[in-house]
């Protein structure tokens, strides 16, 4: 064999055996990720409030929190381990997370990723391990960890932001289109609400070809009629809400479903409207408030250190984010010290305002959105910080939901 033969076959060896390692860690495959296998440890190095009792609070509503950090590419799971009464935060990989929804009835989680082209992941707990010859049963089992069991792509320009069942149909956030889209099982959609404002020609024919008022939350009801929606604007105009010049202070609104026009007014591009026990609460985020409305105006109840965005409630505690304000969009958070805001979530009292007890990421970025489901449905994601390789491939090479 010649010199120049063996030399291609050697090198021709290297790069198959380079092809051959490739995509063999479960966090790469399941997130379609290949730097997914190192995510970096700093993200997720936190720290609880000295006189605060957070993870106490998780612990006495026997819950977990489900955390998407859009920037870092990140879903986070907090909770307290009832095997070991201690925190336990896990993490699975994503592009730009954003949107979360829980369909509490059927036993799902879908979350919405907004990258070109927009996906949405379905996630199931893991409920047991199907019986080989070959491997043993994974002991990470019994903490029922959130697998990936479908995605689906849409395109880009919807530009999706929250997620919400309504009616038993899941909902997202258009923003691209100014509206709310209705996703199908099969991965179609169709627009199933809009408010009038941007029904702006002679024929009243709405404008869904760019986004204009950052339509982007759903305060979910029964139905479309009992819902609300968040939006930094009412005005098709040529400045948008994106561009940095854009005025946004007090220009922020929530719409009514029922009437498709503005419900309050006066908020700083707000996000995360929810219903929490029948009245609208939302998040102010230009000013780092938490709020309710109210005789069509925004009621502040309780100021936090941070952009807030992300919210849920379960009995009478809320669950806030807090996010850093990015400089290059310090314009949009006018009642806010961009210096001092931080990366975190605080459980707040809903009758008295008090913050229970705060978890913070000194390295963290944006949170999006936060939601709760119960520890007996899963304490989290399948993977963390002192990783098990391992025991991963075992839960992944044998699953069920």
């Amino acid at each position: 064999m010649s010199q120049e033969v063996a030399l291609n076959l050697q090198q021709l060896d290297e790069l198959w055996s380079r092809h051959h390692a490739q995509w063999r860690d479960s966090a790469q495959v399941t997130s379609h990720w290949d730097q997914a296998a190192a995510t970096d440890a700093e993200l997720l190095a936190y720290e609880s409030s000295a006189n605060g009792r957070f993870f106490e609070v998780l612990k006495e509503l026997d819950i977990t929190l489900l955390i998407s950090r859009e920037y870092e590419h990140l879903l986070l799971a907090l909770t307290v381990d009832p095997e070991t009464d201690q925190p336990r935060i896990t993490f699975f990989n994503m592009p730009h997370p954003s949107g979360i929804a829980v369909d509490r009835d059927k036993g799902s989680v879908h979350v919405a990723s907004t990258r070109n082209p927009n996906q949405i992941f379905e996630m199931k707990p893991v409920s047991q391990a199907i019986e080989r010859l070959d491997s043993k049963m994974a002991s990470s089992l019994d903490k029922k960890p959130l697998i990936p069991v479908k995605s689906v792509f849409l395109p880009g320009c919807l530009y999706m932001h929250d997620l919400a069942f309504i009616g038993g149909n899941l909902h997202a956030n258009a923003v691209g289109h100014n509206a709310v889209a209705r996703i199908s099982k099969d991965g179609s959609y169709e627009r199933a609400w809009w408010p009038k404002c941007i029904e702006t020609d002679e024929a009243g024919m709405p404008v869904f070809g760019q986004n204009h008022i950052q339509l982007n939350s759903i305060a979910a009801g029964l139905d479309l009629e009992s819902s609300f929606f968040s939006a930094s604007s009412t005005a098709i105009e040529n400045l948008r809400p994106g561009d940095p010049d854009y005025p946004v202070d007090g220009r922020g609104v929530v719409f009514s479903g029922k009437t498709r026009e503005i419900y309050a007014r006066g908020l700083t591009r707000p996000h995360s409207a929810r219903l929490i026990n029948g009245e609208v609460w939302v998040d102010n985020s230009g000013y780092g408030e938490l709020g309710y409305c109210k005789d069509g105006k925004f009621q502040a109840a309780v100021k936090l250190p941070g952009w807030t965005r992300g919210l849920c409630a379960h009995k009478n505690v809320a669950f806030v984010g807090t996010s850093r304000v990015i400089p290059r969009f310090s314009q949009y958070a006018p009642g806010l010290d961009v210096n001092k805001s931080i990366c975190g979530i605080h459980a707040v009292d809903l009758e008295s305002g008090e913050i229970l007890g705060s978890v913070t990421w000194r390295s963290g970025n944006q949170i999006f959105a936060i939601e709760w489901v119960d520890r007996a449905f899963t304490l989290g994601f399948p993977f963390s910080l002192d990783r098990r390789e391992e025991e991963e491939k075992l839960l992944f090479y044998s699953y069920e939901t």
